[in-house]
């Protein structure tokens, strides 16, 4: 059976994302399994976890807000700094607001 609708939360997974999933299902869940796979420790993966459930939650926290989770994912994905993230998150809904 094909999937011919993309789910919603899956959209904004890099293709890693993606084949770490498949390994987690295919390990049945086993994280020491996934661990083992990868050649790393427990909580490397334990992290690589978190932070693609974090990604899934960011997508569907902020479906009404591109920009947000944009720069949330930009942040996850260590590409720019927590604090920087949080500075142009808040000047973000600052101008928002001052429009509406």
């Amino acid at each position: 059976m094909a999937i011919e609708v993309v789910p919603e939360w899956m959209i904004n997974l890099d293709d890693e994302d993606v084949s770490f999933i498949k390994k987690f299902i295919m390990s049945s869940g086993s994280l020491k399994e996934v661990a083992t796979q990868y050649g790393v420790t427990y909580p490397t993966v334990r992290l690589r976890l978190d932070r693609l459930i974090q990604k899934i939650q960011i997508n569907e926290d902020t479906s009404n807000e591109p920009y947000i989770a944009l720069i949330k994912r930009l942040a996850l994905n260590e590409k720019i700094d927590f604090d920087t993230a949080k500075i142009l998150i808040s000047e973000y809904k600052k101008i928002n607001v001052e429009e509406k």
